[in-house]
């Protein structure tokens, strides 16, 4: 009888051990994650916004529909990533996400920036360079350090009215992104679906 308790607690653990080391390891093995699905938008150092997420609709982003997102991707080894853009006087958000879709750095228009979006994501080099100052930056820019140099930064707007909208994906393709030495232009085609 113990020799069976033993038997069924022993095949328990190595059960719960194999679950534990499948669950960990499926992300890893996931061939489509949110970094490939932004990476094949083509959103690399332009802001692309988003088409609505339709309620009832598929929605591989997992977006708010009441919300107006833009994206764009930035990898630092090319240099230090800007942002610049008036944002409309409404809620908005700015998130800075790693390869691994983990979210590095967040602020909102209610931190007190106001209106104005001025951001400068460096990598660790890049900020040793600009606290030797042998980078110059606009003052007033709020600056971000990264660990890792491919990143994404996402932008959401929340319109009051859904009239609104097109005004605010308008203000949205408008904000420039982009590393130095890459043009930063704001995306004037049609939106793509995920």
């Amino acid at each position: 009888m113990i020799r069976t308790l033993l038997w069924l607690l022993a095949g328990a653990v190595l059960g719960g051990i194999i679950h534990i080391v499948v669950i960990l390891t499926l992300p890893a093995l996931a061939r489509e994650t949110v970094w490939t699905r932004i990476e094949a938008l083509g959103a690399t150092n332009r802001m692309l916004v988003l088409p609505r997420a339709e309620p009832g609709q598929p929605n591989p982003l997992g977006l708010d529909p009441d919300l107006a997102y833009a994206v764009c991707q930035v990898d630092l080894s090319q240099g230090p990533a800007y942002m610049s853009g008036m944002m409309p006087d409404a809620f908005w958000s700015v998130a800075i996400f790693n390869q691994a879709g983990i979210i590095i750095y967040s602020t909102t228009n209610r931190d007190g920036i106001g209106q104005t979006l001025e951001l400068g994501i460096f990598n660790a080099a890049q900020t040793r360079l600009l606290a030797q100052q042998q980078l110059d930056i606009a003052e007033g820019l709020l600056v971000v350090e990264s660990a890792s140099d491919r990143l994404f930064v996402l932008v959401r707007l929340a319109p009051p009215h859904q009239a609104m909208r097109a005004r605010f994906e308008q203000a949205l393709a408008n904000v420039q992104c982009g590393t130095r030495g890459t043009p930063a232009t704001p995306s004037t085609e049609p939106t793509v679906t995920p």
